[in-house]
């Protein structure tokens, strides 16, 4: 009798002590028998639930869950009384004041030496900061992914308005230079239709004389050279600017001659020279074929152009801009872009294909010229851009660019 005393004196000092450890932690605790049957709660699940300490083998912990989540819990609870296994899910437990909290709940089966469960423990961890920092993460993130779509979007629509404008350049430019051949032109014309009246008329009167008609001859002569030169330059220019506009509203892809197609915008860029003091110079290696995407190709020498002629050369400063297309290496073309313009220090340089990034902003730029050329080099034409760049000594730009874009087949 006395060894029985002592084993159950020295188990309701283990409960006591296992009471008060379990009275000390901020989790809500309960313990049942084997057959689920709850025989104890800890302080902190009366003080949550405003229940009194006494006869707390009248409550249950399945009495304070949320409706929406109580079958769900029983049936749980059921299963794992059947199977002895542990149980572990989120539920949300009614406090005293009638609201509803989010809580982790735990309930695992206690074992004997023999391994037969005599008791379950469960325990509930209130998770409401947890899940209120959650939902703020969550909606900081959906901000943040709006915000970065919205930011992309503006960006799309700039780059776009980049590109409108700088084509609106291009108009503007061509439109100017073929004023002047079709200006001469009409004044040609309406010099020559003035002498044919005046032939006519003497003609009508029988007054014509073999001088007039001689000299009529030969001013007509003159004419219709000067009207058949400035209408083929006019006719050059329209068909140049149209080929490249063509090209840059399709994007196409298609089998062209790299050489051809670069005089070709390089002559609808010339009028953009307009009265600075600038040249511009060509040097183009011939046949040399190309399986790739001329109308953005056109966007890019376009845009290093307007970036040359507005950046390189401030204050009506003079100078010059060279352009060479050669082969390079087995598969590749290079495009070297450059002039002997004001150049850039290490700071701009690192900078300058970045979007957004200019200094001519107070004068309307919006630094995504560069920034579509690197853009359109690296992922359509799916090529190389080098830069380099020093204050006084001009810039230069060279272009690796694959005579067969990615995935179209190599040009012969």
């Amino acid at each position: 009798m006395t060894e029985r005393k002592r084993a159950e004196a020295a188990l309701q000092a283990s409960e006591r002590q296992f009471h008060t450890l379990a009275d000390s932690i901020p989790q809500l605790v309960w313990m049942a028998e084997a057959g689920g049957k709850i025989f104890w709660f800890n302080n902190h699940w009366h003080e949550y639930t405003g229940t009194s300490g006494g006869g707390a083998g009248s409550h249950d912990w399945q009495a304070i869950l949320a409706p929406a989540s109580l079958p769900e819990a029983r049936n749980c609870w059921r299963q794992a009384l059947e199977s002895g296994s542990a149980l572990e899910m989120e539920l949300s437990l009614r406090s005293k004041d009638g609201r509803y909290r989010p809580f982790l709940t735990r309930v695992i089966p206690l074992h004997d030496s023999a391994a037969a469960i005599y008791g379950w423990i469960g325990t509930h961890i209130d998770i409401s900061e947890r899940k209120r920092s959650e939902l703020e993460i969550r909606s900081a993130r959906d901000a943040a992914e709006a915000a970065l779509r919205n930011l992309r979007e503006t960006q799309n629509s700039l780059i776009e308005a980049e590109k409108l404008a700088a084509l609106g350049r291009l108009v503007a430019g061509v439109a100017h230079e073929i004023n002047s051949p079709v200006g001469t032109s009409l004044t040609v014309a309406s010099s020559l239709e003035r002498k044919i009246a005046t032939i006519a008329t003497e003609l009508e009167q029988g007054n014509l004389k073999r001088s007039s008609l001689k000299q009529f001859l030969e001013v007509s002569r003159e004419a219709s050279s000067q009207l058949v030169t400035n209408l083929n330059r006019a006719a050059e220019l329209i068909q140049s600017f149209k080929q490249v506009a063509t090209d840059r509203n399709y994007s196409n892809q298609r089998v062209f001659d790299l050489g051809d197609l670069t005089e070709q915008i390089v002559l609808s860029l010339r009028p953009g020279l307009g009265k600075q003091n600038l040249t511009l110079n060509l040097e183009c290696q011939p046949d040399l074929t190309m399986n790739s995407y001329p109308g953005p190709y056109g966007q890019v020498l376009t845009n290093l152009f307007l970036n040359s002629v507005a950046h390189a050369f401030p204050d009506g400063q003079g100078g010059t801009i060279d352009i060479k297309v050669q082969a390079c290496g087995e598969g590749d073309a290079e495009v070297l872009f450059s002039d002997d313009g004001c150049g850039m220090d290490l700071d701009i340089r690192r900078k300058a294909f970045d979007p957004f990034f200019t200094t001519r902003r107070d004068q309307g730029s919006t630094g995504l010229g560069l920034h579509i050329v690197h853009s359109i080099v690296t992922s359509c034409l799916g090529g190389q851009i080098n830069l380099d760049s020093e204050p006084g000594k001009g810039t230069k730009v060279q272009l690796i660019l694959p005579r067969a874009a990615p995935g179209a087949p190599v040009a012969q």
